[in-house]
């Protein structure tokens, strides 16, 4: 079999050098292929780039006249065997590797292919510090976990929690990966709280060590960004330690969508303790093509027995291979060769067996580079087009809820509008909408069986209390006082206190500290102080908003209106028609009589000899004198009431049958 395809490759250089020479396209070009071959993601990808290079050596429009010749190494999940293997692909004259799968190699591999040009395209490789601007020559032909970690910090903005504990391995691909998170969080004004991180290859022993330490945080949100061919031991040793139950959140970055999708459903035997968590899934659209290509793949497998199923970083490997197809159709369509020369940096030194020289520059990389990025196609994962970032466009993911033998589909995440319930395809057609209103998931069922959405925390073991200051006086203790209760503190204030800290979406507990011997009001201004040398954390009570005291703490809103009043008995209404005689006393009422009387006497001795109406026999003289006396007393009365109205903004008087509104 080995020499049967070192006679292949012979001949395949053989004839792309002597088409070189005549100036004709060569017959066969030679494309390299990294993964790890016994691994979740390797066993998809490896036949789904098989597929692909026969399809397209059977495509008259791709590379009409030219084959592609697939190399493939396999890195064996080793990232120093996966940089052995890289090199003695690149001895090979590849114009371009598609992979590696690892992030790892993929940051080794990068400085190998910047030294020799040839394009590095990754389907799995999501480290989002593998960066264009320092690896020019690494492409990355998958989503870029940038976006992963933005669709997390979504979900937990959507559900209302402020901080996570990040569980992620200690690696390149992990510590890339919650570094972004860190900053995405921050940016929903949340946190990462805890980080543990796993060393690579570890055992139960140490997965279970470092699950127990980040178990004694406050935190129940755990993200989980690992490995697929160890993640499932973590999930297990949870499961031991109880905190896959009620209360706590798991959100479970794509590694762990690729597991269950490979997995067949009579091989699920995990599936009991990985109940109620939340998984995100590259999101690819459905299509013909891809229902074909899944039908062929599967087939494929079952011819070869391969224990695996499909999973969607197979669809990103199958692209990859048209991806590369396309620029190399399109690079010797421009009139390039495919040449290689010797670079004079890289030989043996004395007695080496490296053999570094046997390593040469691939003359049209910088070419076939460009054309990569001008890649615009419809593959199976959507349109495959790169933006200034080097990375796909309308990246997507699909939110699993895992539950049952299976998951179900709760919601959609893009870059274009967020968390929805719609596909992405449905919404890039409409204007992109990111308000808070327009982000929606369908209902989630979570560990223990309960769709109440947990707090997400839990007052930690080594916590620290709230050191609340109250004074303890022997005066209205209803409204605050020290050395009672429960809490060591009773009163309106505390219950106040109480209930904000109940608002919390995180938690704050409490301990409340008497100061005061119960007998002798406490200095005030001395509790105040004690806030400033922090000798206390806060103070409730009922403390008074001065001038000297808010120049060393900071005061609460009021939440008791201050101001004298004064108590008086309520008495019932007198309902009387003689109510109107109560204003004055009887004697009050004689007085003012007698003076009315006076007065119209004083005025008939004035008048009675010049004026008639004053006149009479002695009866209709009296009876002038109390007509003119109860006409002055209505006038006083009407003249009363007019100079009130006039005080007033607006009032209606009567006077002689007539209404007039008189205004201030």
């Amino acid at each position: 079999m080995g020499a049967d395809r070192l006679l292949v490759l012979c001949l395949a250089l053989a004839a792309a050098a002597a088409a070189a020479a005549a100036g004709q396209r060569p017959s066969a070009v030679s494309v390299g292929a990294l993964f790890t071959y016994d691994s979740t993601i390797g066993r998809a990808a490896q036949l789904a780039i098989e597929l692909a290079v026969d399809d397209v050596n059977a495509d008259a429009t791709v590379l009409a006249g030219t084959n592609l010749n697939l190399i493939t190494q396999d890195t064996n999940c080793s990232g120093f065997l996966g940089t052995i293997e890289a090199l003695e692909l690149m001895e090979k004259n590849v114009v371009a590797v598609i992979g590696p799968q690892s992030s790892g190699i993929g940051h080794v591999i990068s400085h190998v292919v910047n030294e020799l040009h040839v394009p590095l395209l990754s389907f799995a490789a999501t480290d989002p510090t593998l960066s264009a601007s320092e690896y020019p020559y690494f492409l990355r032909s998958t989503i870029n976990d940038y976006f992963q970690m933005h669709a997390v910090a979504s979900i937990v903005d959507y559900f209302q929690w402020k901080e996570v504990t990040a569980i992620f391995v200690d690696d390149d691909y992990g510590r890339g990966g919650v570094s972004v998170l860190g900053d995405a969080l921050a940016a929903k004004r949340a946190r990462i709280s805890y980080k543990a991180a796993i060393p690579p290859n570890s055992d139960t022993d140490v997965v279970s060590d470092v699950l127990f330490r980040a178990n004694m945080m406050e935190s129940r949100v755990f993200v989980v960004h690992v490995n697929p061919d160890t993640g499932m031991k973590l999930f297990s040793t949870a499961n031991k330690l109880r905190m896959m139950a009620s209360g706590y959140v798991w959100i479970v970055t794509d590694w762990l969508a690729a597991v269950l999708d490979s997995s067949k459903s009579s091989d699920r035997n995990d599936m009991n303790y990985i109940q109620g968590i939340i998984v995100l899934r590259q999101h690819t659209p459905d299509s013909v093509a891809k229902s074909k290509f899944i039908s062929k793949w599967n087939n494929m497998a079952r011819n070869r027995s391969i224990d695996s199923a499909l999973n969607s970083y197979g669809f990103y490997a199958y692209d990859s291979v048209w991806t590369v197809a396309h620029a190399i159709d399109r690079f010797l369509d421009s009139g390039q060769q495919i040449n290689f020369s010797v670079d004079p940096r890289l030989h043996d030194s004395n007695g080496s067996t490296l053999r570094l020289s046997t390593l040469k520059i691939f003359d049209g990389g910088e070419q076939l580079l460009q054309q990569l990025l001008l890649t615009n196609i419809t593959g199976l994962t959507g349109q495959v087009r790169f933006d200034s970032d080097r990375n796909l466009v309308q990246p997507a993911y699909d939110i699993l809820n895992v539950g049952g033998s299976g998951s179900r589909l709760i919601g959609y995440w893009s870059n274009y509008s967020g968390l929805s319930v719609a596909s992405p395809e449905i919404l890039y057609q409409k204007p992109p909408n990111r308000s808070t209103s327009a982000q929606r998931l369908y209902s989630v069922v979570w560990p223990g069986d309960i769709t109440t959405k947990p707090r997400g925390w839990v007052f930690p073991n080594n916590g620290k209390p709230l050191r609340v200051g109250v004074p303890n006086k022997p005066s209205f203790k209803e409204l605050v006082s020290g050395g009672k209760g429960p809490d060591n503190a009773s009163g309106y204030s505390i219950d106040i206190f109480n209930a904000a800290i109940k608002l919390l979406p995180y938690p704050v507990p409490c301990q409340f500290i008497a100061i005061g011997d119960g007998i002798n009001n406490p200095n005030y201004d001395d509790i105040i102080n004690r806030i400033s040398t922090n000798s206390l954390d806060a103070a409730v009570g009922d403390f008074a908003i001065v001038r000297n005291r808010t120049k060393i703490a900071e005061f609460t809103q009021p939440y008791i209106e201050a101001g004298l009043v004064i108590v008086a008995p309520a008495r019932r209404a007198n309902s009387s028609a003689w109510a109107f005689l109560k204003p004055f006393t009887v004697e009050m009422w004689c007085v003012t009589g007698a003076l009315f009387l006076f007065v119209g006497v004083v005025v008939w001795i004035l008048e009675h000899r010049t004026n008639e109406e004053f006149r009479g026999s002695p009866r209709q003289q009296v009876l002038t004198i109390f007509w003119f006396s109860f006409s002055t007393m209505f006038f006083a009365h009407q003249h009363r009431k007019c100079s009130w109205a006039f005080c007033t903004d607006h009032m209606v008087v009567r006077r002689a049958d007539h209404q007039f509104k008189l205004h201030r």
